[in-house]
């Protein structure tokens, strides 16, 4: 696997849904030992995957839709879709932000969202990302780069990983 530095778009793109899959199991594992597992490290997991997702959906709307969207003309009812897809994500992001603390409704709210990503990554995978990747118009490696740019502004501040 190359480094991310020298990652197209789709190839960093695709790197962050596997990491934020592994996210997802990580807290499944966690919820599944719940009385032996502390609330506050759900709860931590929990916010680095809402933060890990907020920035996901940035990059791919601020940057790699519409570049896409630009170059391939037949992707438009794929993107619209995939926004739609942003915004029922967004709105479990914001009911799980406004829980007051780790528990069952948490752990459904999290198991929905990660079979709404799922579903929405599988999309991108099958459809979109070889539409992106097979126009001639667009430069995967230039919009990597743009990318992984934009990233980095995002997270300047953010929290970083859980221990």
């Amino acid at each position: 696997m190359t480094p991310m530095a020298e990652k197209n778009a789709v190839e960093m793109l695709d790197a962050v849904h596997v990491a934020v899959q592994h996210l997802f199991v990580e807290y499944a594992r966690l919820a599944g030992a719940a009385p032996r597992t502390s609330i506050s490290e759900r709860r931590e997991l929990a916010a680095y995957i809402c933060q890990q997702l907020t920035v996901l959906s940035q990059l791919e709307e601020e940057v790699f839709y519409p570049a896409v969207r630009k170059a391939a003309a037949d992707t438009a009812a794929l993107l619209d879709e995939a926004r739609d897809q942003h915004r029922k994500i967004r709105d479990l992001l914001a009911r799980i932000q406004g829980l007051d603390s780790a528990g069952s409704q948490m752990d459904n709210l999290i198991a929905q969202l990660a079979r709404v990503v799922e579903h929405h990554v599988k999309e991108e995978r099958d459809e979109l990302f070889p539409k992106a990747s097979s126009g001639k118009a667009l430069d995967l490696d230039d919009l990597g780069a743009q990318l992984r740019e934009r990233q980095q502004a995002l997270q300047k501040g953010r929290a970083t990983q859980p221990a």
